[in-house]
């Protein structure tokens, strides 16, 4: 490994080989004309840079200079606090072939690595996807590639994908996953820190699949990754719409901006077909919008209404359901899910008509929906039944519309059954879901506990004020009976709720999902609310479950 500052050069005409999860294991050298001439074709800014000659070659791309590879480009983004050009000498130490950044970067670069090639744009960001897709080649222009599902919306994206993923697995084709709660390239899984990957990671995911030969592979869509421009250059076969709800105002400050940001993925360039979920105006609004922009776009209607495929003849089974899903053409599919919850049937659905808008025969699919049940899967953290009595479920439900979904899902049917809830909220987020969500929790709960989230940075005793607020105002003003508790740290809260709860009843702990961490004041300390709820109710001489896991 060379000193800082000192440039390690790539050889042109030898491909380097990666031993990262996130990358195809091999890359053939690209070279900068070759990158050049694609987006000068693309109509994007050209990068300038006298230092670099045509004939310099890159087998690699990150925009982390902790992750830098031999042979990679560098791109050295400006950051909140530090610019990452800044690091442009750890960038060379590791093997970088070239540093892509802004014209400040390029000051920085030249001071901390004067031996680094430099190239330079004023827009970087729109550079990123497409150079990390022509690096990698992650999906080549009339070359193989797997087929790929993108899921976007505000609850029910990991469902979705799981479900798709599950449905393919039964079809007998190999698949992949991408999002909040791993990534799996056929059976390797690998942790996943964000819903959508950083752009790079994603292309060299890609290209990862294809290079396996894998059939498909099922991708989670968050709006922060369309804003921040991690799918750029990314195509979807199908992408999927679940449903638009209040949530991540604090990034995009109206509903309307929210919206926008979504419809982005629904473009040509971007998804071939699309299927949107039309119960809700948003979805509506959207199909019409994706229809109008030339892609060709199916519709579902789970709750009632017209579409091109609908819902009907739904019947609860247990904690699940049965139904039916009828198309436009006369088909007629019989569906089962065992996941809780009625917004699982509008997660299967999804699942199912994406499937089919990728050209899956509906009688292929049927056979496999009868042998292998792909639509009751265990989805770590979604819905996760822990116990059946009491029912003992683990949600993410983390907004005001997920929380109200969920609650009014797991009432059990028996004289006296009784819902109890365990949630909080993030600290450092839209501070108007708080108190929102305490109503809600008054309104179809019987215990409401309300404990803490991820306080983030911020007073975890405020945070659980301004839920408590909502929950007594919506007690007092609409005489709801709820008994209403304030009991913390977390931990302790779950196992208030479980002392309280008989056979019959429903505890629900919701917000974290299958997350194993809680953040407070910059630490993570260990918390993963699956294993407190199992060990509370093991103390308390309740029975649990074996969990049914998704296989590739």
């Amino acid at each position: 490994m060379s000193q800082p500052g000192e440039y390690v050069s790539s050889t042109a005409d030898q491909s380097h080989r990666s031993a990262s999860p996130l990358r195809p294991p091999t890359v053939r050298p690209v070279r900068l004309a070759e990158l050049r001439g694609m987006l000068q074709h693309r109509g994007l800014p050209v990068p300038e840079g006298g230092q670099a000659t045509e004939e310099l070659a890159f087998t690699g791309i990150t925009i982390d200079s902790r992750s830098v590879e031999p042979g990679d480009l560098y791109i050295g983004l400006p950051g909140a606090h530090r610019h990452g050009a800044g690091f442009a000498a750890q960038a060379a130490a590791l093997g970088a072939a070239a540093i892509l950044t802004d014209d400040d970067g390029a000051r920085l670069a030249a001071e901390n690595a004067p031996g680094l090639p430099v190239l330079s744009s004023a827009d970087l960001r729109a550079l990123v996807g497409p150079l990390a897709a022509a690096i990698y080649r992650s999906q080549p222009e009339g070359g193989e590639a797997p087929t790929l599902f993108g899921v976007t919306g505000t609850n029910g994206k990991t469902t979705t994908t799981y479900f798709i993923n599950s449905l393919l697995a039964a079809l007998g084709l190999g698949s992949g996953l991408i999002g909040t709660i791993e990534i799996k390239a056929g059976s390797e899984a690998i942790p996943s820190a964000l819903t959508t990957p950083e752009s790079p990671d994603v292309h060299g995911l890609l290209a990862l699949m294809r290079e396996r030969g894998l059939d498909a592979a099922a991708m989670e869509v968050s709006s922060h990754a369309i804003s921040y421009r991690r799918v750029d250059a990314v195509r979807f076969d199908v992408a999927g719409f679940t449903n638009l709800t209040q949530d991540h105002l604090d990034l995009h400050g109206s509903m309307d901006d929210y919206f926008d940001t979504k419809a982005r993925l629904f473009a040509p360039g971007r998804s071939r077909r699309a299927v949107v979920c039309v119960d809700d105006d948003w979805g509506r609004q959207l199909a019409e919008r994706a229809q109008a922009a030339g892609v060709e776009t199916a519709t579902l209607a789970t709750g009632g209404g017209s579409a091109d495929w609908t819902v009907r003849s739904v019947v609860q089974e247990g904690l699940g359901h049965r139904f039916e899903l009828h198309g436009p053409a006369g088909e007629v599919l019989r569906l089962h899910t065992g996941l809780p919850g009625t917004f699982n049937i509008s997660n299967a659905a999804l699942a199912v008509v994406m499937v089919l808008a990728s050209g899956v025969d509906p009688a292929r699919l049927q056979e496999a929906l009868d042998s292998a049940d792909p639509l009751t899967v265990e989805v770590p953290g979604r819905m996760q039944l822990i116990s059946e009595n009491p029912a003992a479920i683990v949600d993410f439900a983390h907004n005001p519309d997920a929380l109200e979904r969920t609650l009014a899902s797991v009432r059990r049917p028996e004289p006296g059954a009784r819902v109890i809830v365990v949630f909080g909220a993030t600290g450092e987020r839209d501070q108007t879901k708080r108190p929102l969500m305490g109503a809600i929790a008054a309104r179809l709960a019987d215990v409401v506990v309300i404990s803490d989230d991820d306080p983030h940075g911020e007073d975890a005793a405020q945070i659980r004020a301004d839920v408590l607020a909502g929950a007594r105002a919506a007690a007092e003003r609409e005489q709801l009976p709820a008994e209403i508790v304030e009991v913390f740290p977390r931990a302790e809260a779950i196992e208030r709720a479980v002392a309280m709860a008989a056979p019959s009843d429903t505890v629900l702990v919701a917000g974290r999902g299958h997350e194993v961490w809680q953040e407070v004041n910059g630490e993570n300390l260990a918390l993963d609310d699956r294993v407190e709820l199992r060990e509370a109710l093991q103390r308390h001489g309740f029975g649990l479950l074996s969990p049914k896991a998704v296989e590739s």
